[in-house]
């Protein structure tokens, strides 16, 4: 029953999570419990004989199930949560009560997720944050029915539906094209997948006893093979893993891919094929996007599109959900045009033409990657001759490889600088294995590092960086021409960079100069 409040006003009713989550953890503890009980059984069969060990084994589970369930009864029954007027209050703890309220109007995220066993289930588990860090700002109920769900979900974004501004439509912005999958093989993920099919490989066959066994079949195939063939299949196969393990990656992740504009200005991201998320962003707390384009997807002409905004969650698990993700790789003329129409503009800041850096940008990125390149070389070459000619040997091709693709890499990134100002948006880009066009609103910039080393300042460069409360905190355009950069920052952001500059009188007002030379 609900007691009244102290202004007399009767007070919302307390819920509990479905009762239905004391199955969840019994279901997933059985599948713990089943996977250990194979070597379980097989370690006690030789000392009990196999029926006995398999006995004791199945007793051991279902009493560690049956714990696992009894307790998350318990943490259900001392669970209960409510929503206030001005406050979302949960109660939970069994040995020590926590007591946790956020305020309504501080709430800025309300993100649903449901892994294969909640889906068939029917069940969710909701994610209410206020964006700020800590883990006081994040309340989570594990688990609730999906209709309860989405009920919080719009019951606690429904401040931000008023009336928004704008010629773009609201409804869907963007839905999945199973063509986007193309791009999943060349993505930095599909050699890390390969690799890591092999450690798991080697890491199962030592579990059980058999990796001298893998060892030797793998040898075996090879043994008429010269060592360099051997090589490059070893390699062929793990990439050929990796991609597979990419695509299955790429359908998990974007599969059911919606992106939507709800009434009142909420975007809202909805994917995944066994885990659904549902990601909701308030477009008030958005402060731009990041057209990112790594060099895989970027020699085939694709970006993808992240936002840039205040109170995303800050947590592991959020990070590793690419919470900040609105469109996957698609080609960029799509990437373009789903940002004009998240941001609401015409004509795309992302394709904005960008002011090019000096060529004295250009000669630091050659040096800095030769260096990258060289430096292990002359480690090898050095260690060759104090050793054995056959590292000469190694460094002569670490060279001959390493140095061409150096200097492609320098260039390519100084391709990449560029900085500009459109309409209400500031945009710079820098990078080249990992390019990134970031366009961030004028009006979220909260102030400005300028940077400029020794070399920088014999060559008039500097690097200015603005700093936010969105996104990755801090933009900055790299290396650019000293009295540019700085008249750069002055126009994006009128007065908060003028109290420390000094303006020459032959360039004024043009050419603003640092006071600290």
């Amino acid at each position: 029953m609900s007691t009244p409040d102290d202004d007399g006003a009767p007070a919302p009713h307390w819920r509990r999570l479905d009762p239905r989550t004391v199955l969840v953890t019994a279901l997933v503890v059985a599948g713990v419990v089943a996977g250990a009980a194979v070597p379980a059984t097989l370690g006690l069969a030789s000392r009990l004989g196999l029926p006995p060990a398999a006995l004791w084994v199945l007793a051991g589970g279902v009493l560690v199930v049956g714990v696992a369930a009894g307790a998350d009864r318990v943490r259900w029954h001392r669970t209960r949560y409510r929503i206030g007027e001005e406050r979302v209050d949960l109660h939970t703890g069994l040995v020590l009560v926590k007591r946790r309220s956020l305020a309504r109007e501080r709430i800025r995220t309300v993100d649903l997720t449901a892994n294969l066993l909640l889906r068939l289930l029917g069940l969710v588990t909701v994610r209410i944050g206020t964006g700020e860090h800590g883990n006081d700002s994040t309340l989570e109920l594990e688990s609730v029915s999906r209709a309860e769900g989405e009920r919080l979900r719009r019951l606690l974004l429904e401040r931000a539906r008023t009336p928004s501004p704008g010629v773009h439509r609201e409804g869907e912005l963007a839905v999945l094209d199973p063509r986007w999958i193309r791009y999943a093989p060349v993505s930095f993920v599909a050699p890390m997948l390969g690799g890591a099919a092999a450690g798991a490989v080697m890491q199962v066959s030592e579990w059980v006893g058999a990796q001298g066994e893998v060892i030797a079949w793998v040898g075996d195939r090879f043994r008429q093979t010269p060592l360099l063939w051997t090589v490059v299949a070893l390699v062929v196969a793990a990439l050929v893993a990796g991609v597979v393990g990419a695509l299955g990656f790429w359908i998990e992740m974007w599969w059911n891919y919606r992106l939507e504009r709800e009434p009142g200005g909420t975007l809202r991201v909805r994917r995944g094929l066994f885990t659904s998320r549902s990601i909701s962003v308030e477009e008030a707390r958005l402060r731009g996007v990041d057209l990112v384009e790594p060099l895989g997807v970027r020699l085939l002409g694709a970006a993808r599109l992240d936002a840039i905004t205040t109170g995303l969650a800050q947590d592991h698990e959020a990070r590793n959900a690419d919470h900040n993700t609105l469109l996957p790789v698609v080609p960029r003329t799509r990437a373009d045009a789903v940002a004009a129409d998240v941001l609401r503009e015409t004509d795309t800041p992302t394709g904005a033409a960008l002011t090019p850096h000096p060529r004295a940008a250009q000669g630091r990125r050659l040096r800095w990657s030769l260096a990258a390149a060289l430096g292990p070389v002359l480690v090898l070459t050095l260690l060759g001759a104090l050793l054995t000619p056959v590292l000469l040997w190694i460094a002569l091709g670490c060279a001959v490889v390493a140095v061409p693709l150096a200097v492609v890499l320098a260039l390519d990134a100084y391709r990449g600088l560029g900085h500009a100002l459109s309409g209400r948006y500031l945009v710079t880009r820098s990078g080249t294995l990992r390019r990134s066009t970031a366009v961030l609103e004028r009006t979220g910039v909260i102030g400005w590092t300028v940077r400029q080393s020794v070399f920088q300042r014999r060559a008039g460069l500097l690097s200015i960086t603005a700093t936010t409360a969105a996104g990755g905190g801090a933009y900055t355009a790299y290396d650019t021409d000293a009295s540019e950069g700085l008249a750069f920052a002055a126009e994006a952001v009128p007065g908060l960079l003028e109290p420390f500059l000094e303006r020459s009188p032959e360039t004024a007002p043009k050419r603003p100069t640092s006071r600290a030379g």
